[in-house]
């Protein structure tokens, strides 16, 4: 006898939006189509029927509407990503002090901010391939959690090589949930809807930027924050780096009790009627207030797509050994690199070396050099020497003019946000991240010609706001480049390519800040600008429907 889903213990103890595997539907393997029982929820037509349309995934999003679920979805998987953009972030705040009390030369402090990007590198490809074969939700809590608690832990190392590893492991959650939000938020998406509202979940990273700059200069010039604890010396910095971890831990807190397994996966996987139940899910809560019934309908699957699932459960029972879990884990990128997406996979992985070693590059290093540009007052080129890490009296007291002016670069990012989620649908992202690189790349060309602190603000502002244009656009290409079974696999593979060059550029600073701080700069210059003209050779995915 089937359950009522409108009615009874079960669903009221169910939280707001999280799946049940159960419900009122019934799977015709003969077909490959999963029927929702419309009788059993107690919907019927007028000749009280059970007549069903078959819908494919794209015609199932749509029934499903758009409304409150998509908002609240915005929200969830949004705070995830300023959650992320925090952690990775306040390493860079926190450098022009911690410096002084771990003892950090500038070839330490090139390590330090690249030490998280090493862990994104390694767990990138590992999420994104665990988050296909077992799911987005999965892999988004235990990522964040990872990325929660060992960067909180991090604020109670005494000696630099615990930071650093503390920052490392944290660096592993953030490279997982990165990749597989955008997949996951992708694919509760309308087509028509998708780049616009993949835009506005990418305007979060300037969101959890701002955070971060905020918690910097409202926490770090305090001397109130300093105490002992043993032989720890607590100083402000270290609470800082203890705030940041909160909104990982809470992402993580709300996706295990309210999100719901993305419904395309769960079709992918072979689970319909957990994907029918989902889709339900979407519809209660996009159509609340409104007297409308759910409709009856089938999910429509060809029987090639059947015997793929069949075939990759058949490997999964075989897989005993670690060499097949190897092969297995590597079948993606053998995958991206040959048939049909060979071309875009190798332009996709210049674009991301290119805009990440430059930008994470010069970004996590823009407080150091405003410190410097604070002392000299002119370039931040002008190769002044700061006094040595040992003398705390070069970091205390606070300057507080440097994370003022990191919120003021945060903050310019809204106005390229704004212009991404207005256009993106309607250009396409292929456009808009050829040219937002290549105008990065005239920027940071003429941030190393300025000479007043005040040019270097403001072309670092203008840096900002056109360089998180070319990440709102890489975000939405990227995701509808590949098909379901590869995309998160796809984006954390690219994820983690992005990950190696931020390491390289962020260590290209700390060895050549001190000595010569113009070849960096142009090298980056250099970087975004070849990014921008390979982008041209991306084909155009404006509005296209997700295989």
């Amino acid at each position: 006898m089937s359950r009522n889903i409108n009615g009874g213990d079960q669903e009221a103890r169910r939280p707001l939006l999280s799946g049940d595997p159960l419900g009122p539907t019934e799977l015709d393997s003969d077909e490959g189509e999963v029927i929702f029982d419309r009788r059993a929820s107690g919907i019927t037509d007028e000749a009280g029927g059970s007549a069903t349309k078959r819908l494919t995934y794209e015609e199932a999003v749509e029934q499903a509407g758009f409304g409150l679920f998509h908002w609240l979805l915005l929200v969830v998987c949004g705070w995830a990503n300023a959650s992320d953009a925090v952690e990775i972030l306040c390493v860079s705040f926190l450098l022009p002090t911690a410096r002084c009390d771990l003892l950090l030369s500038s070839s330490d402090m090139g390590l330090l901010t690249a030490s998280i990007f090493l862990g994104m590198m390694v767990g990138g490809y590992m999420w994104g391939y665990l988050a296909d074969q077992r799911g987005r939700r999965k892999v988004l809590v235990v990522s964040l959690t990872v990325n929660g608690l060992f960067g909180g832990l991090a604020s109670m190392a005494p000696w630099f090589w615990l930071f650093l590893l503390l920052r490392f492991i944290s660096g592993i959650g953030v490279g997982g949930s990165i990749p597989v939000i955008f997949s996951y938020f992708s694919e509760f998406m309308p087509r028509l809807r998708r780049g616009a509202m993949i835009s506005a979940l990418a305007t979060f990273w300037m969101a959890g930027n701002i955070l971060a700059a905020g918690l910097a200069w409202l926490v770090i010039p305090r001397t109130w924050a300093h105490f002992s604890v043993g032989t720890l010396d607590f100083q402000s910095w270290r609470l800082f780096v203890v705030l940041c971890s909160v909104p990982s831990i809470s992402s993580a807190v709300l996706f295990k009790l309210l999100m719901p397994e993305s419904p395309r996966f769960l079709m992918e996987a072979g689970r319909e009627k957990e994907a029918i139940l989902v889709f339900r899910q979407m519809f209660d809560l996009n159509m609340k207030g409104i007297e409308k019934d759910f409709p009856e309908f089938a999910l429509r699957t060809n029987s090639k797509q059947q015997g793929e699932i069949e075939e990759i459960r058949s490997q999964d029972k075989k897989r005993t050994f670690p060499i097949s879990v190897l092969k297995q884990g590597l079948l993606p990128i053998k995958q991206m690199f040959s048939g049909s997406v060979k071309a875009r996979s190798f332009v996709l992985l210049i674009i991301f070396y290119c805009i990440s070693f430059g930008y994470y590059g010069l970004w996590m290093w823009f407080p150091e050099l405003f410190a410097r540009v604070e002392s000299s007052g002119g370039s931040p080129c002008a190769n002044v020497s700061l006094p040595s890490p040992l003398n705390n009296q070069s970091c205390y007291p606070v300057k507080t003019a440097v994370y003022m002016e990191g919120f003021i670069i945060a903050a310019s990012n809204l106005p390229g946000n704004i212009f991404t989620i207005l256009i993106m649908d309607s250009t396409g992202g292929k456009t808009l991240l050829s040219c937002s690189l290549i105008m990065s790349s005239l920027s940071v060309f003429l941030i190393y010609m300025v000479q007043t602190k005040a040019q270097s603000l403001g072309l670092s502002c203008i840096f900002s706001g056109v360089s998180v244009i070319a990440w709102n656009a890489l975000d939405v290409v990227g995701t509808e480049l590949y098909p379901t079974q590869l995309r998160s696999s796809a984006l954390g593979f690219f994820t983690g390519v992005g990950r190696v060059a931020a390491i390289m550029g962020n260590v290209a600073f700390g060895k050549m800040v001190d000595s010569n701080c113009t070849v960096p700069i142009l090298l980056v210059s250099a970087l975004l600008l070849t990014g921008g003209l390979m982008a041209l050779l991306l084909p155009q995915t404006r509005q296209t429907e997700l295989t």
